[in-house]
């Protein structure tokens, strides 16, 4: 990790005078974020557009943060990619009044634990390389998407013929 953190932003000016605001956009890597997810790589780049406005009891961070991701498509196992659009608005105060806000120290905030929580929990945990994705074939795994497999469906059991009825009845 570099020893420069650029999500440290000193506040002191915005807390002297409520009611100012400071523009930050800066972009960090994924391993500088202390990110290890493998949804990410820590070479991709987190992009970070924040305005911080003071209030009279601390600061308030609105923006976007923006994030590259790959996974697998959870019904045809193919590789998928996509980037996430996280929104931002977080609170940073001197005595911490919310457990939702995060705190100022020595007239500084840390950006890094908001981003960091932000873009890992917006990153998807089932993607799907499209809406309509027919997945793979369960005898055969022929992907469906690709070609039409020949195996004949399964038996169904007597028994699910009531659900089933209700199925066709919705659809």
């Amino acid at each position: 990790m570099p020893g420069v953190n650029v999500l440290l932003v000193n506040v002191a000016e915005l807390l002297r005078r409520p009611g100012t605001d400071r523009d930050l956009a800066v972009e960090v890597t994924v391993e500088e974020l202390g990110i290890t997810d493998p949804r990410v790589s820590p070479s991709d780049e987190v992009e970070v557009r924040v305005r911080l406005e003071s209030l009279s009891d601390g600061i308030v961070v609105t923006g976007h943060l923006a994030a590259a991701w790959q996974d697998i498509c959870r019904r045809c196992l193919v590789a998928v990619a996509g980037e996430v659009d996280v929104p931002v608005d977080e609170l940073y105060q001197n005595r911490t009044t919310s457990d939702e806000a995060f705190p100022i120290h020595a007239d500084q905030v840390d950006l890094t634990p908001m981003v960091r929580e932000l873009v890992v929990l917006d990153l998807p945990t089932a993607p799907l390389c499209r809406d309509d994705c027919a997945g793979l074939c369960p005898i055969c795994g022929t992907n469906r998407n690709e070609q039409p497999c020949a195996c004949t469906p399964a038996a169904t059991d007597d028994r699910w013929s009531a659900l089933d009825a209700l199925r066709e009845q919705l659809n």
